[in-house]
């Protein structure tokens, strides 16, 4: 194991934590305050904040969509541009948090910041960012990825920077109270397969990494087996914790990744308006299925571990099932798609040089037809 492990983010979590970002945000600050379509006026989240910012000059901008767009967050770095603004408040979920990374980054970069999405290059500096979390599933709130979308090209693309780290995240889970099934299902399948991501893979030395993830996958199907209590205040409390540490860069530290099941997934909601959780549940029982031999070690290790079962390939049955469990298809016909898909998502992958992808970088375009195949059985 070698590696470098930093998060800066400062967590606030609990009850009535919305108030304290005062604490954090300067107090001759300039603030965007940034949300999406509008559901932080039910559920008393867009009033604590408002009255936790009443003593800052600050402005709101509203409407980042689901796979926010870059279309979307230039015209927020427009008004930051011309307000002069200091500091982006993000308040929703992985949407809002990565666009405002973007947003952070894009406000005091000259040229077209899609630059860091295609990889032309790396944010050099960003303004200070915050989170208010209102949708736990990315684990975006604390770590340094951002994934945006470009409507005109059907692109989905990702940086990491550590640049746009958040000062800090507010994690109340109260205010999941108006979540409905759909965004709750979506948020633990999102969580279960980042920590997939990083653990099946194949073995290594690290203890506390594995029982880690363990602990993580274990803890999210509870949640699963208890669905009928997702209502509670504990079942909330548990997948925002869970989701933020499936993703906050820990678990990853020092072992193989895969993100393989990310990368097709990407290409499918840019192209079809998937939901991102619901296109990784389309997508990883396949590939893990192609990928057995690579994988197969470490599925009997998480059948073991995590589902109590002494059999790796049952193991990647009990995943498609607990998909089933929360009414989420693995059957990529039950969404809508055209005959151009396999096509459609491996000439975006070559595009986008993603030919090699996966822990031992073996899953190719090839491999790729093949799994997407499997998903429309």
């Amino acid at each position: 194991m070698t590696y470098t492990y930093h998060n800066p983010t400062l967590i606030e979590f609990g009850k009535e934590k919305i108030k304290s970002i005062f604490n954090y945000i300067p107090k001759d600050a300039k603030v965007l305050f940034v949300y999406g379509g509008g559901s932080i006026k039910k559920n008393g989240v867009y009033e604590q904040v408002v009255k936790a910012l009443e003593k800052y000059e600050s402005f709101e901008f509203s409407g980042v969509e689901p796979n926010p767009t870059v279309e979307t967050m230039n015209k927020a770095v427009k008004i930051v541009k011309e307000k002069n603004i200091n500091f982006i408040l993000a308040v929703g979920g992985g949407s809002v948090i990565d666009g405002c990374k973007y947003l952070a980054a894009a406000s005091l970069y000259e040229g077209d910041a899609w630059d860091f999405l295609d990889g032309t290059t790396q944010p050099t500096e960003a303004l200070p960012l915050g989170v208010v979390l209102t949708l736990p599933a990315t684990g975006s709130e604390s770590n340094c990825g951002s994934v945006v979308s470009r409507k005109t090209t059907n692109e989905k693309r990702f940086f990491f920077s550590p640049k746009v780290f958040p000062m800090f995240a507010v994690l109340d889970p109260s205010v999941m109270i108006t979540l409905d099934d759909r965004q709750l299902s979506n948020g633990l399948i999102d969580a279960f397969v980042h920590t997939c991501e990083q653990y099946l893979t194949y073995p290594n030395d690290s203890l506390l990494h594995d029982g880690y993830s363990e602990t993580i996958l274990k803890g999210l199907i509870t949640l699963a087996n208890n669905w009928n209590k997702r209502d509670t205040y504990h079942w909330q409390e548990n997948l925002m914790l869970l989701a933020n540490q499936a993703l906050n860069g820990f678990i990853g530290s020092g072992v193989p990744q895969d993100w393989a099941t990310h990368m097709i997934g990407h290409e499918l909601t840019a192209f079809y308006g998937l939901d991102h959780a619901r296109s990784l549940a389309v997508v990883q029982p396949q590939l893990l299925r192609v990928m057995f031999e690579d994988k197969k070690e470490k599925l009997l290790q998480m059948g073991q571990n995590v589902f109590n079962i002494d059999d790796a390939q049952k193991t990647i049955e009990k995943i498609e099932e607990l998909y089933h469990s929360l009414e989420v298809s693995t059957n990529l016909n039950d969404y809508e798609i055209d005959d151009k898909v396999v096509s459609n998502i491996t000439n975006a992958l070559e595009k986008h040089e993603m030919t090699a992808i996966g822990e031992k970088q073996n899953i190719t375009l090839d491999k790729i037809e093949q799994i997407l195949t499997l998903t429309m059985k």
